[in-house]
């Protein structure tokens, strides 16, 4: 049985622990929120800790889920690190670089596994994406474009989702897509970004910058851009991976996959049934959302699709404290890789549409990444 104890249980902590209260040899017995504690400790028959740091230091405490708020990350994973208990942080792990790699560090040092909530990487359909690039059916790889947009209109309250201080701005907040492109490509070598807050300033909105225009390179002449922001009426939400003999286009809105090679074309399920395709497909189009602009409410269920994946990860994570052996496709969301290559080139973008210039991404590093794409 392993006991899990839980920091931050608002929209995606306490669904995670929903779901590990269902799974065979999990269990939750402890939770750590200011917040939203008590209410899903009464859900969960958990204990509530007064401090992350007993709830790290708990006998009755195993392996310790982090889905704080972004800023306060680093507390929990550090926290696990120094119990020397496995630990599971939601993305982005960190808002700098600096902090992310001194989270990997404390995390190895200690012999813990650190598993990155890159959530994106256990949707079926990338998960199938990645199988049919591995196979070499589309060619070598040129080009990734990504797009995650759509307006967002004044709130009842400024959320600190909204505070770049606080969750990095859509950049950090959605790294979802930048960690994905890298996972195809590898660490980008140089990165550009332009943009600013161009529609949304004002006391009733936060000041994260609302359009984000991004170009990457990576080595062998690759290449890829992003969009990410809340000032697009036209809502986007898609990734469209060029290769040399085909293409592959990733519709995170009209929910499917579709393979284009030699004329012909291939569909697949982005999730992993047609019914949480359709979900998703349904909260775009609806009303409770702004295009790809979507932030969890703490008082609100996430949706089917969302669950899903959510379910698939933990799944993963729980198995690997179990004893189930790794997965290669995910080596990079538990040896460190996959964090510190995002926020990495989310600093050196930060930096790029700071001094309008671009950026290589070893003035970040201090040294190149090692180079693991698909």
């Amino acid at each position: 049985m392993v006991r899990y104890g839980i920091i931050g249980t608002g929209y995606f902590g306490a669904e995670i622990g929903r779901f590990l209260m269902e799974v065979d040899g999990a269990t939750v017995t402890a939770v750590y929120d200011p917040e939203h504690a008590d209410r899903v400790a009464d859900e969960l028959a958990a204990r509530v800790a007064g401090t992350v740091e007993e709830l790290c230091s708990a006998t009755d405490v195993d392996a310790v889920i982090v889905a704080s708020p972004n800023w306060i990350h680093k507390e929990g994973v550090f926290g696990a690190a120094r119990a020397g208990k496995p630990v599971f942080s939601e993305k982005p792990i960190a808002l700098n670089y600096a902090d992310c790699s001194a989270m990997i560090q404390a995390t190895a040092d200690a012999d813990v596994l650190f598993m990155a909530g890159h959530v994106m990487n256990f949707m079926a359909g990338v998960r199938e994406a990645k199988k049919i690039i591995g196979s070499g059916e589309i060619g070598d790889l040129l080009f990734v474009r990504a797009i995650r947009n759509g307006w967002e209109d004044a709130q009842d309250s400024v959320s600190w989702k909204k505070q770049r201080s606080l969750s990095g701005g859509h950049l950090y907040h959605h790294i979802h897509e930048l960690d994905f492109v890298q996972s195809l490509l590898g660490p980008a070598t140089d990165a550009f970004m332009t943009g600013g807050n161009v529609a949304h300033s004002g006391p009733e909105f936060g000041d994260e910058d609302d359009m984000l225009l991004i170009s990457l390179q990576f080595a062998g002449s690759r290449f890829a851009t992003l969009e990410y922001g809340s000032a697009f009426r036209w809502p986007e939400h898609y990734v469209l991976i060029q290769g040399t003999k085909g293409a592959i286009r990733i519709d995170l809105q009209e929910a499917g996959v579709e393979l284009r090679v030699g004329g012909g074309s291939k569909r697949f399920l982005l999730h992993r049934t047609e019914q949480e395709d359709a979900d998703r497909s349904a909260i775009y189009s609806g009303s409770r959302t702004d295009g790809a602009v979507q932030y969890g409410n703490p008082h609100r269920r996430p949706p089917m699709w969302l669950r899903g994946i959510i379910e698939e990860e933990m799944r993963y994570f729980h198995g690997l404290l179990s004893g189930k052996s790794p997965e290669v496709e995910f080596a990079g969301l538990t040896d460190g890789s996959a964090a510190a290559a995002s926020i990495a080139t989310a600093d050196a973008l930060t930096l790029s549409l700071r001094e309008g210039r671009q950026v290589a991404v070893a003035e970040i590093t201090g040294a190149d990444l090692a180079t693991t794409p698909v």
